[in-house]
Formats: structure tokens, sequence, C-alpha cells
């Protein structure tokens, strides 16, 4: 149990000080409440061992947590709708890239 509340304490710590996207505060996040779900589960069932459900709830919340931070920030979830704009002068549709905040074609190129 010991040992759970350790993982627990350097999770949230980790989670706290992030200054980074979604992805990775998600996946923190996710990590600590998967952590702390895990220990009560695996001391409430089977053998009674929540280090183990701790460690398992952690690598599963953590996942989860990292997906929904991804999905939260563009990356993933498929097919992202890029035309954010459409610009008559030209007949086109542009786009905004998020990490640069620079404006783009549909094919790349950058827009005028």
């Amino acid at each position: 149990m010991i040992r759970a509340a350790l993982f627990v304490s350097a999770a949230l710590l980790a989670s706290a000080c992030t200054a980074t996207g979604n992805t990775e505060r998600s996946a923190a996040t996710g990590a600590v409440l998967g952590g702390v779900a895990g220990a009560v589960i695996g001391n409430n069932v089977g053998d009674g061992d929540a280090g183990t459900g701790a460690l398992v709830g952690a690598a599963v919340g953590a996942a989860a947590g990292a997906y929904a931070g991804c999905v939260q920030d563009g990356r993933c979830g498929g097919d992202v709708n890029r035309r954010q704009r459409y610009d008559e002068r030209s007949g086109r549709y542009y786009f905004q890239d998020p990490r640069s905040g620079q404006y783009f074609y549909e094919n790349g190129e950058p827009y005028p």
C-alpha cells in the first residue's frame, strides 16, 4: 500500500508540473486517477493486492488519458477537417497550423 501511495504522489506531482500539451497532461492525470482506482479495486477484489491494482490502473488510465488529450489537441481521432477558410481570390481553402500559427493552403503551400 505504501508503494501505491508513493507512485500516486509522484504521478500527481508530475501532472502538476507539466507545461506541455493536452496529451501529456491528460496522460499524467489518467495515471493518477487510474492508480487510485486500481489500488481501491485491487484491495477489495481477488487476493487484495493494492499495489498490482494501482500499477494496472495507472497504465490503463495513462493510455486512456493520452488518447483523450491527443484527440483534444486535434492530432488523433480520424479524419480532421482542415478546411477552415475559403480564399475567394484564389478559389482555394486554407487553414491555420495550430502549432506554428501560420496559414497554409490544403496542399501545404504557404498562404500569402
